[in-house]
């Protein structure tokens, strides 16, 4: 019976989480209808590379911490209303997470993998031909996660989604190079929200927010 409830609890959040993300898909589209309308560039592409993310985890028996190596691989869109300026959605699929060493009774490695769709929107600023910068906001929805212990305790686990928040958010802000259709990148984003979200979660994670840098090759597939 209980595993029953948890298997609906999660269809309805999962259910929620689509709605969310539609809608804030169509509250951008709807966003940069004007905007395409005037824009002097339109490009339409896909990007991915190495995400290196930390939780900075603020715990008395956390003896070290170390960074996560993941991934990310999606989609964006740019206008250019302006020869320097513009705007640029993203939709990414994104890896996070940390590795915590933690002492005392026992000793422990404890690795925290979380799965997100972001949904960064950036303004594009344009100094040169070559070069471009990024700043913006961004908005998570947490998809998996997972722990992965090694040491007196050995396994892996799912985290029940009711111990963490399903919605992260930040700001991002980054450069890049501009190779014709090619362009290579490089992102910084600073979470803003705490992680936990029960008691459980707060004596691995404390006030844990999402601190994450990316490397990234984008390819432009259109262009008007």
């Amino acid at each position: 019976m209980y595993s029953g409830q948890n298997r609906l609890l999660n269809l309805n959040t999962l259910k929620k989480m689509k709605r969310n993300i539609i809608l804030t898909c169509m509250a951008i589209a709807l966003m940069m209808m004007p905007l395409s309308m005037r824009a002097q560039q339109l490009d339409f592409g896909i990007k991915g590379g190495l995400t290196l993310s930390n939780l900075y985890i603020d715990k008395d028996d956390l003896d070290d911490e170390n960074a996560r190596t993941g991934f990310h691989a999606g989609f964006f869109i740019q206008l250019m209303v302006m020869e320097t300026f513009g705007l640029r959605p993203e939709l990414l699929y994104t890896t996070k997470g940390a590795e915590g060493e933690y002492g005392g009774v026992i000793d422990q490695t404890v690795t925290f993998n979380v799965e997100y769709i972001d949904l960064p929107l950036l303004l594009t600023f344009r100094p040169v031909e070559v070069v471009e910068l990024y700043a913006g906001p961004y908005v998570g929805y947490l998809l998996n996660s997972s722990i992965q212990y090694e040491g007196t305790i050995e396994g892996e686990s799912e985290i029940d989604r009711e111990h963490l928040k399903s919605m992260d958010y930040g700001l991002t802000a980054g450069i890049a190079a501009n190779f014709g259709n090619l362009r290579l990148g490089a992102r910084y984003h600073l979470g803003r929200r705490e992680l936990a979200d029960s008691n459980a979660s707060r004596l691995l994670l404390g006030e844990s927010k999402h601190s994450y840098g990316q490397l990234y090759i984008a390819f432009v597939l259109s262009s008007k």
